[in-house]
């Protein structure tokens, strides 16, 4: 009897998940996995030869020079005009390291890479040194400095990616579930009862949005006592971001008749927006797929704005396309709302 009754209640629960429709995600999350591990540059068994940027008008070592040349099978060389051409092909991931002379040590070289924990940097000193050994035969490397693209601390370099979960998750997450809730308790149907205009309704729930956002990041910051850079830039962008993740939970919330439709809609389009663009930097697949993603638009300006003193003024694309997210999302909650849609 115990036994019956506890497969009774597992089959219970397994028709509710069903109807709820939270049952699809236990198959929507390895599926999606699955595709963003299909996207992160796989391990090759075969030997990739490494791209490396140098600046045409710097003078290095003629040993250097010469061994890097005749090593052709390791190294492809790309010059580059300058030491910040060299850094935007570095993060557009069209070489895999920038050498630079030291200016500590004479015949030596400095190292810029994406990052300096991954074992392709360490592919790189370790092919340098190889290198080094056949050419003088002596124990030193060349390169004498190996520096990070985005200089800082840690904590600080993973702060836009902090940022963006914490943004998403509001919008993806809070906001579908708030409006769907009056939705099915019909909150909102009686609201529309009384002299209150939908757009009313609409702006006020998108001013909920971005005050959570806020609030949250806001908490963020004063908890870890992270320096915002330029401040102007960093709070006009969480606000355009704000504004437009908001209008975008709102629209699916509209999409849904329960809450628990809801939360599974609003995992389905926070795992797909999150990862693509926090894993860019690590996939030069993901890099190419990640820029049509709004979240991605906002992630890049952030991180310019935290970690490479960027300005609002040379991200004047990325706001606008955040702008018209939103503007376009607003408009069709708007035209849901008016239709009563699934109320």
């Amino acid at each position: 009897m115990l036994i019956k009754n506890i497969i009774t209640l597992t089959l219970n629960d397994l028709a509710i998940a069903l109807k709820n429709k939270t049952i699809y995600l236990i198959l929507f999350i390895p599926f999606f996995v699955f595709l963003s591990l299909k996207l992160v540059d796989s391990a090759d068994t075969v030997f990739k030869k490494i791209n490396v940027g140098l600046i045409q008008q710097e003078t290095f070592a003629p040993v250097i020079l010469q061994t890097i040349k005749a090593a052709d099978k390791v190294f492809t060389i790309f010059p580059v005009a300058n030491e910040e051409e060299g850094k935007r092909w570095l993060k557009e991931k069209k070489i895999d390291g920038l050498l630079l002379r030291s200016e500590k040590e004479r015949n030596s070289l400095l190292l810029v890479v994406l990052k300096k924990e991954s074992l392709l940097t360490l592919s790189i000193v370790e092919s340098f040194s190889a290198l080094q050994k056949a050419a003088e035969g002596k124990a030193v490397n060349w390169i004498s400095d190996v520096r990070p693209l985005h200089a800082g601390e840690i904590q600080k370099q993973t702060l836009p990616t902090w940022i963006l979960m914490l943004v998403l998750l509001v919008s993806f997450i809070i906001m579908p579930a708030q409006v769907a809730e009056e939705k099915e308790k019909k909150l909102l149907l009686a609201l529309l009862q009384t002299p209150m205009r939908e757009i009313e309704w609409l702006i006020a729930k998108l001013f909920l949005g971005m005050i959570l956002i806020l609030i949250a990041v806001l908490f963020l910051h004063l908890l870890g006592k992270f320096d915002p850079g330029n401040v102007l830039s960093y709070v006009a962008f969480i606000l355009v971001g704000s504004f437009c993740f908001s209008s975008y939970g709102i629209l699916l919330g509209f999409l849904c008749r329960s809450q628990a439709s809801a939360r599974t809609l609003g995992v389905m389009f926070y795992l797909p927006h999150l990862l693509p663009s926090a894993l860019s930097d690590f996939s030069q697949k993901l890099t190419s797929v990640a820029p049509f993603l709004p979240s991605y638009q906002f992630y890049e300006p952030i991180k310019s704005i935290l970690l490479e003193d960027g300005s609002m003024a040379n991200l004047s694309i990325e706001w606008i396309y955040l702008l018209l997210v939103g503007l376009v999302t607003f408009f069709f909650s708007y035209r849901l709302m008016k239709k009563r849609w699934l109320m």
